[in-house]
């Protein structure tokens, strides 16, 4: 079969089964024989839910890593593909069943090839959707050790398909979780004053929340601070003792991170006293950001050409940043256009988009052992 409609079929195996993060356990199954399958590769499980191939050419040269997350998303598809996941309330609904397909094609592609020296490492890597990511774990699992440069690719389906963005500097921003948890003296619905409402006072931070970027940051730095859930209450005439909101902040630079958790507690703390009630927070820091080596990024344009294309740096987190901690490299972005954003239930990918992308992982990892020898 040719690579390019095996790579199709292995997307749409993985599409049909996915597997929510740190729980990837037939994925990685799935990848590890299909890479055995391959031959010439040297195939481990850094994690229990992860996998490393190595490709050794047993001369001097540099080693370079090209990586793929494998999870998928706690989402009821709505896509309505003829290979639709078969697992109720979980579907690829980001695309990472074409980077891990397309991952796997380009170590089919480079097995073929007359490398100059050095060692190509694929990394597929578990719970990117999940903080604190799997990233860090394949890291101190030794993965990066001795890696020269590393590359990652992000299917995107706001960019048209046969368009690619690589960008030095600054491209996704560090993505960090909270949780607040408001109490009070619930109490009868009918008799709210002898209730403290914490549903009152959790909608009441969610609009107190909102002035922290439009007037607690510095307007030149870009900030977001979302609310993604709000729970409280089981019955229409309860005023509930509780009430949790749950969400994330996104950011740049490194003081605006800092200040976000206190600013977000400070309006939380005071707006709920005002209500009665208490609140709670509890704050995790997540991805770093995504920040292109300049000289990688460069040699990656080079592999694009004339596909190459511009887009402004994004508020979305990913935590390729883990291995770029170790490594100088260059996350990119490939156009699959499509009507739907990602993480939607109806999400799709244009697949013409999976050759294209396998043939750069393939491409940048030539010009790396080429050019770095």
């Amino acid at each position: 079969m040719e690579v390019d409609d095996q790579v199709v079929e292995w997307r749409r195996h993985l599409h049909r089964h996915p597997e929510p993060s740190f729980e990837e356990h037939e994925t990685a199954r799935f990848v590890a024989e299909t890479l055995e399958g391959l031959g010439g590769l040297n195939v481990e499980r850094p994690t229990e839910t992860s996998v490393l191939a190595r490709l050794s050419t047993g001369r001097p040269g540099p080693t370079v890593a090209l990586r793929a997350d494998i999870d998928a998303l706690p989402i009821a598809e709505e896509s309505g593909v003829e290979f639709a996941s078969e697992r109720p309330g979980l579907m690829h609904a980001c695309g990472h069943d074409g980077h891990t397909a397309m991952l796997l094609g380009a170590a089919r592609e480079l097995l073929a090839q007359e490398l100059p020296g050095g060692e190509i490492r694929f990394l597929f890597q578990h719970a990117e959707e999940l903080a604190p990511g799997g990233a860090r774990d394949m890291v101190a699992a030794g993965v990066m050790d001795g890696v020269d440069l590393v590359y990652g690719c992000h299917l995107w389906t706001p960019l048209e398909y046969g368009k690619v963005v690589a960008r030095p500097g600054p491209f996704m921003a560090a993505a960090d979780f909270f949780k607040l948890t408001v109490t009070g003296r619930g109490g009868h619905a009918g008799l709210p004053h002898t209730a403290d409402d914490t549903i009152a006072a959790a909608a009441a931070i969610v609009t107190g929340l909102q002035h922290i970027v439009a007037r607690r940051i510095d307007p030149l730095q870009p900030a977001v601070v979302t609310v993604g859930s709000l729970h409280a209450g089981d019955a229409p005439n309860v005023i509930p003792g509780e009430a949790v909101l749950t969400g994330t902040t996104r950011s740049f630079d490194a003081a605006t991170r800092e200040q976000l958790p206190r600013l977000i507690e400070q309006v939380a703390t005071s707006v709920a006293a005002a209500h009665g009630t208490s609140a709670e927070l509890d704050y995790r820091f997540g991805y770093t950001p995504v920040v292109n080596d300049p000289t990688a990024t460069a040699l990656v344009q080079d592999a694009i050409g004339d596909r190459l294309a511009d887009l402004k740096p994004i508020m979305g987190g990913d935590d390729f940043s883990a291995f770029l901690q170790h490594a100088p490299g260059c996350y990119a972005f490939i156009g699959a256009g499509g009507e739907f954003p990602h993480h939607h239930p109806r999400f799709r990918i244009d697949e013409r988009a999976l050759a294209l992308g396998t043939r750069l992982h393939v491409q940048v990892a030539l010009q790396a052992l080429g050019e770095m020898t």
